[in-house]
């Protein structure tokens, strides 16, 4: 799926392959998706932020057309935080702007920790600390996000059981979480999504990814739990969604940044997906 008014391109950095969509004009402004999707996520959302920016949309590694390395260690955040690195100076940006949604907004978190000079400013789309989710782990939230444990079990095991019917489990993850209806999704983003997650290299890829959080993330964020985010950073979540529900979002956040900014979109986990417009004009405020 190509967003309307953006070139695709394909760059090999640091040996991975790196698939994504660029478009407009003005200070950089670097979007990251999340699981189990795509860079199409930011279709309805990309056009309108490229009046005043120039926005990248990167596919993270192992999701998309971007490359699948192997081994768990190539999936963690701070591997997927300097791909993203790399993108930017290949562009010759040496700042950006940086949202992130569910995966895309722990590359972000990372980034921000790992690159902070590269960040002028963050938002962070529908998630509570890495380390705060596996270190409290409750009832409540382990039943909700099951599935960061069932993806991390040993392969072959997740990417057998997925990939019996791939559409039935992904459209179980994009109707959970706060609840939507299949409908509610953009038809383009759909169908690039479904091509994406029936590849079984995708599959085995996405899991890789949380394994890594498990076996690698955890620790690299108790190294840093010290560390603040620097820059200005909106903490933007779903109303009706499972993080909601289970924790005061800002609160997990308020002692991880220096200015934060924190609000709502109705609606669940998929906001980005299911309600756009109101997405779009939380974002456009907060980088104006």
């Amino acid at each position: 799926m190509t967003i309307p008014g953006f070139t695709d391109h394909v760059e090999i950095l640091d040996q991975t392959r790196i698939a994504f969509s660029k478009g407009g004009n003005g200070p950089p402004l670097l979007l990251l998706h999340g699981f189990p999707q795509t860079r199409a996520m930011w279709a309805r959302i990309a056009p309108a932020l490229s009046r005043r920016h120039t926005v990248i949309c990167p596919d993270l590694r192992g999701y998309g057309d971007s490359g699948k390395p192997t081994g768990v260690a190539a999936y963690t955040f701070r591997e997927m935080a300097q791909d993203q690195q790399a993108l930017l100076h290949h562009l010759g940006f040496e700042r950006a702007a940086v949202i992130g949604h569910d995966r895309g907004a722990r590359v972000a978190h990372r980034l921000a920790l790992d690159a902070p000079e590269l960040v002028s400013r963050l938002a962070l789309l529908d998630i509570i600390p890495t380390h705060t989710l596996l270190a409290d782990l409750r009832r409540d939230v382990a039943k909700a996000y099951y599935h960061w444990f069932f993806l991390a079990q040993p392969e072959p095991f997740p990417e057998t059981m997925i990939g019996h019917d791939p559409d039935a489990y992904y459209h179980s993850c994009l109707l959970g979480w706060g609840g939507a209806a299949l409908n509610d999704f953009d038809d383009d983003a759909l169908a690039a999504y479904r091509t994406a997650w029936r590849d079984p290299q995708t599959i085995r890829a996405m899991c890789d990814d949380y394994r890594a959080a498990i076996e690698y993330d955890f620790d690299h964020d108790a190294a840093d739990l010290d560390k603040r985010i620097p820059c200005p950073t909106l903490i933007l979540y779903g109303a009706e969604g499972a993080m909601a529900r289970a924790y005061d979002v800002p609160a997990t956040w308020a002692g991880k940044c220096t200015e934060i900014t924190a609000r709502t979109v109705p609606g669940g986990h998929f906001f980005p997906d299911t309600n756009p417009d109101d997405t779009l004009a939380t974002l456009q405020a907060f980088l104006s």
